[in-house]
């Protein structure tokens, strides 16, 4: 089994399912309420577990109801949590806002992932027994730098979601060996709006990038080898939320398992497929059997 160490933020989404979306002092009326346990960092956390991976999790929850929750849903999907701080800040939390179509808009308040400033004893450690370190930019970048720093030292490989995007120091560049951005993100990133040049622009900063495209697929890029496109599994989408998270657990496992580069971006496709056509991010990411069963079919 891949042994994925998960370095980054834990949220509860408070998600609001609506017709439309409003505008700018628009008032529009719900037809639903959710709190889903989310944030980025947890979401890939379970997607990888779900998947089939060994997973734990580096990451701070609030002394709150919210913070009990997101630890236990953690560990009922098997992620190890012993790297999981509590802190006397409230739990983060993502305000979601979901429409008919399946698009979201969310507005992340950090609370305790914003004291997740610098690692602690045993971090390093726990980063350096794994096959693979997961980061995303919802915890400090002091942080993150710091995780990718004790990855590269171990030869981890070290995969890094952009989001929310914003630009990102050269130390920690130098420290990535896999970069996956969504369209939005390669764009801020680059400057560059088609996918292609983008990822051209990305590989002269970091080794290798896959940029998710949405229902379209993604698009892989390596120094020294040939653009690839792998298309994604066309199925209606009920919550696009934690598609680009469910993508990144599956796709990690994969890489671990040394599938070839297709099979493993098709897999890790079959999976976000899967899970946008459910409500919700950690609720609505599949098991290994099931993506599996969609992948053979």
């Amino acid at each position: 089994m891949t042994d994925i160490v998960v370095l980054g933020s834990t949220n509860m989404d408070l998600v609001a399912y609506v017709e439309k979306a409003p505008q700018r002092g628009e008032t529009v009326t719900g037809r639903e309420f959710r709190t889903i346990p989310g944030g980025k960092g947890a979401n890939q956390a379970i997607a990888a577990a779900h998947a089939g991976g060994t997973v734990s999790m580096i990451g701070a929850v609030g002394n709150d109801s919210f913070g009990a929750r997101l630890r236990s849903t953690l560990e009922h999907s098997g992620v190890n949590t012993d790297h999981l701080r509590t802190v006397e800040f409230p739990s983060g939390t993502a305000h979601i806002v979901v429409d008919d179509e399946g698009g979201n808009a969310i507005v992340v308040v950090p609370g305790a992932n914003g004291t997740l400033d610098h690692l602690v004893p045993g971090d390093a450690g726990l980063i350096a027994s794994a096959d693979a370190l997961l980061l995303q930019l919802e915890i400090p970048l002091p942080a993150v730098v710091a995780g990718a720093r004790a990855a590269r030292a171990h030869g981890v490989r070290t995969i890094l979601t952009p989001a929310p995007a914003q630009p990102l120091p050269p130390e920690l560049l130098a420290a990535v060996d896999l970069l996956v951005p969504n369209e939005h993100e390669a764009t801020t990133l680059t400057g560059r709006t088609d996918p292609h040049e983008a990822a051209a622009a990305l590989l002269e900063v970091v080794p290798e990038v896959v940029i998710t495209l949405g229902a379209a697929g993604s698009l892989h890029a390596a120094r020294g080898a040939d653009p690839l496109t792998v298309p994604a599994p066309q199925v209606t989408a009920v919550d696009s939320t934690g598609a680009g998270d469910t993508f990144v657990g599956a796709l990690a496992v994969a890489l671990g398992e040394e599938r070839p580069v297709r099979e493993a971006l098709a897999w890790a496709a079959t999976a976000a497929a899967l899970s946008v056509q459910r409500p919700g991010a950690s609720a609505s990411m599949p098991y290994r059997s099931e993506i599996e069963k969609q992948y053979a079919s």
